[in-house]
């Protein structure tokens, strides 16, 4: 199968540290590849892909923020894959809905993953004008805000089995991992470490748009003995940080349409304590993978509880449902019935 992988500009794929979408399109591709398919990976020029790589830009958007408009660059890759698109049986989108007008134009099947929170009511009109659009979500209840969509598929993002294992260090601290933003609720999880009376360490990064949340509501807890806070970590530092936690404490409020960190830390066999918003009780198993609590009393409770789970019952359980080549098959499937459904009788 000829498959076009199109990706956001604002990060490399992968990228260096943060960027869960340009991640997972990265795991994607390589798990396509290695299935056999002849890929081509629209994405910046400092991506690294063993497919074939176009790339539209010369760095990720993120380097060069606000330097110039970030909408310009993305409207050139459009037109770049509308030109290619023949040369395609499927294009994959992962670009939210900026495909929608110019690809429902032309005849090579295309679907768009939606990575991200659908349920905001701008969204609404667009997604209204353009319900035709074939849609994969990364979870099941990702739909429930866009009931009547077209949906094709739900396909579970996977990583690579071997790119987090347990490491055999001694587990002493709560984690917190991904990014600082209200929704995300680090100052919940705070709050039940120091209720714990256990050392919690977070690794999150923190965009320019929540720099003065992070000022005003978030650092003054940091001069907590029992708080510290680490910033951005690269994958190879991520393997360490889980496997050296009792827990991930993963407190949201908000429609979680999947939750990456939950699956990178049940690979490395550490149970997540998460609130159940959004895609968490399709993800945790509770009382297995971690416990799936409603308020912060009851996450302080499980975390008195995670020595009853076991680390390596939570490393098969990701194995059996969340690897990258078991992400690229169910898409495969997707793509297919795509191909099919666009063929003449």
């Amino acid at each position: 199968m000829k498959i076009a992988q199109v990706a956001p500009l604002f990060e490399a794929v992968p990228p260096q540290r943060y960027g869960g979408t340009e991640r997972v399109v990265s795991y994607l591709t390589e798990a396509l590849v290695e299935l056999g398919h002849q890929v081509t990976l629209f994405a910046s020029g400092d991506s690294l892909t063993s497919a074939e790589l176009d790339a539209v830009w010369p760095a990720a958007l993120r380097l060069d923020y606000g330097s110039f408009d970030v909408i310009s660059p993305h409207l050139v890759m459009m037109e770049r894959v509308r030109r290619r698109a023949q040369e395609f049986d499927i294009i994959h989108f992962h670009m939210d809905f900026y495909p929608f007008s110019l690809f429902s134009r032309q005849p090579t099947p295309f679907v768009t993953t939606l990575h991200g929170r659908v349920d905001l009511p701008a969204l609404k009109p667009v997604f209204n004008t353009f319900a035709d659009m074939p849609l994969i979500s990364i979870s099941n209840a990702q739909r429930n805000d866009l009931p009547a969509a077209n949906w094709v598929g739900t396909v579970y993002h996977g990583l690579p089995l071997q790119l987090h294992t347990p490491r055999q260090v001694k587990r002493t601290y709560l984690a917190f991992l991904g990014r600082i933003t209200p929704v995300k609720q680090v100052d919940a999880a705070i709050r039940i470490a120091q209720q714990c009376d256990i050392p919690i360490k977070i690794a999150a990064k923190i965009d320019a748009v929540d720099s003065a949340y992070f000022e005003r509501d978030i650092r003054p807890l940091l001069d907590s003995p029992l708080v510290e806070y680490i910033g951005e970590i690269n994958e190879q530092e991520k393997t360490t940080f889980l496997s050296g936690a009792l827990a991930l404490l993963f407190p949201i409020e908000w429609p979680e349409p999947f939750g990456l960190v939950m699956i990178e830390a049940m690979a490395c066999g550490t149970p997540v304590i998460a609130f159940p918003s959004g895609s968490v009780p399709e993800v945790i198993e509770d009382g297995v993978t971690g416990f799936v609590v409603r308020n912060e009393a009851e996450a302080i409770a499980a975390v008195h509880k995670v020595g009853q789970l076991s680390a390596m019952r939570i490393r098969e359980q990701f194995q059996k449902r969340f690897s990258a080549r078991q992400m690229a098959e169910n898409y495969v499937h997707a793509y297919q019935s795509l191909i099919d459904r666009s063929s003449p009788c």
